[in-house]
């Protein structure tokens, strides 16, 4: 019979010894060797050379009817990558024999006493038993990273809370490397700056390179080091460092690494080849109409919207939260959407949206939702919308604009920003301090110098309207 090809392993996961060790039910007595081994599967042989029949990783249970030569058959079962030896006292032998004892101490291999009163299949029994729990605790505990992991991917900060999360369930950290192998982002605990030089050197490993691998590993002082590609090999890297690599923990990182695949990948749309030619065309002279004939007629909203990290993935998770690849990243978001698709509230996130409108008066609905997040702000509202109609609609947009233009002249942008807010909140000095994130004695200095300049008495409820109308001009 051929041996096997060593180290092969089931997918069970392994036992640790001690686990079986603590079943005293067994009466089990480690005789020699060290604790610390898993096992992976029993044996049972009275084979004279039992070599050819393991496949490495057993425990091997035997009561030595063959045994003649100690020595011997220590080296085969060492050779042959046994985990244990486990001998069986009766009705061969009254104890084990010492000659068995020191030469599995000389060699590490761990030998156990088994009692008369135990059967080989009770150790055996107690082994699958063992196996079952761990299968079970794994997969509790892939399913449990599985569902923090998608939680994390749906937060406004969606790229560092996934990571975060990886590394509190890998008991690690874990670092989101750019294409050109700078830190994009970490999270987790601390290693040694060795460590994260080999993390980024491995991650270098991955890329689009015909063969080229989707994942590598290594050790660097005592941590073990994994890299997976992002994207298909051509983009970010995730690198993941921790001290020991537990069952399941390949199957947690591969459940992030198709979450930030999905997060960090650039958003683009079925016609963005026509979008493109169609941006080209305006930047070399085009109308604005021309290019916006790139775009189907609508109706369309425009959204802008403040919060997040900061960070373009940030704003890509935005985007897929609202069901749509058309977005400017910057401050602030800008999102551009069919206004069949509902624009709701977003945790950690401050939205304006526009009224529909079609392609041609983008440019209109642009300013509406940047009218619309400055109201939301001054609010405190998740999600403020346009609503077109009103007295506004009474006035002539052109003339309505030339008179605001003349009657703010005078104020800067902070006290337009301030004068607005104040009005919105109804003259309430600590609201609007809170709004604008400043003193309430330094609104109370912006709305004086506001006065003075527009020489107009802002306790007027007229002046207000006024104001405000102006204020809302674009």
């Amino acid at each position: 019979m051929a041996a096997p090809e060593p180290g092969s392993t089931p997918p069970a996961p392994p036992v640790p010894l001690t686990a079986l060790l603590a079943r005293r039910e067994l009466g089990l007595r480690l005789l020699a060797g060290p604790e610390d081994v898993s096992l992976h599967w029993v044996h049972t042989s009275e084979m004279a050379d039992p070599h050819p029949y393991l496949l490495g990783g057993e425990l091997l249970l035997t009561a030595g009817v063959q045994l003649t030569d100690p020595v011997r058959y220590v080296e085969r079962v060492v050779e042959a990558g046994a985990a244990a030896l486990g001998f069986g006292v009766a009705p061969v032998h009254d104890t084990v024999p010492t000659e068995l004892v020191e030469a599995c101490a000389r060699r590490g291999l761990p030998l156990l006493e088994v009692p008369p009163r135990t059967p080989f299949t009770a150790v055996a029994r107690a082994v699958w038993r063992l196996m079952a729990e761990a299968r079970l605790h794994e997969l509790r505990r892939v399913t449990e990273a599985q569902q923090s992991l998608a939680t994390a991917a749906a937060r406004p900060a969606p790229v560092p809370a996934v990571l975060a999360a990886l590394a509190s369930r890998l008991g690690g950290r874990a670092v989101l490397f750019s294409p050109d192998g700078t830190e994009a982002a970490a999270a987790g605990r601390e290693v040694p700056a060795q460590a994260t030089r080999a993390l980024r050197e491995l991650a270098g490993v991955l890329g689009p390179r015909p063969g080229g691998p989707a994942s590598a590993s290594s050790e660097n002082g005592g941590l073990r080091l994994a890299a997976y590609a992002l994207g298909g090999g051509d983009g970010p890297a995730l690198g993941v460092a921790a001290e020991r690599r537990d069952p399941g923990d390949h199957t947690i990182a591969g459940v992030a690494v198709v979450l930030l695949s999905l997060l960090t990948a650039p958003q683009q749309g079925t016609d963005a080849a026509v979008r493109d030619g169609a941006l080209v065309r305006l930047l070399l002279g085009a109308s604005p109409a021309e290019a916006a004939s790139a775009l189907d007629p609508g109706p369309w909203t425009v959204v802008h919207a403040k919060g997040g990290d900061g960070t373009p993935f940030a704003a890509a998770g935005l985007a897929a939260a609202l069901g749509t690849a058309l977005v400017e990243t910057g401050a602030p978001v800008r999102l551009l959407l069919p206004a069949s698709s509902p624009v709701t509230a977003r945790p950690g996130w401050t939205l304006g949206a526009s009224a529909p409108a079609g392609a041609a008066e983008l440019p209109a609905a642009d300013a509406q939702a940047a009218r619309a997040l400055r109201r939301a702000e001054a609010t405190r509202a998740a999600l403020v919308r346009h609503h077109p109609g009103g007295l506004a609609s009474l006035v002539d947009p052109d003339e309505a604009a030339a008179h605001a233009r003349a009657l703010l002249a005078r104020l800067n942008e902070p006290l337009r920003e301030t004068l607005r807010t104040w009005l919105s909140l109804h003259g309430s000095w600590d609201r609007t301090a809170v709004a604008l994130g400043v003193h309430r004695n330094t609104v109370r200095q912006r709305i004086t110098r506001c006065a003075t300049l527009l020489d107009r008495d802002l306790d007027d409820p007229d002046v207000r309207m006024e104001l405000w109308f102006a204020l809302g001009t674009p």
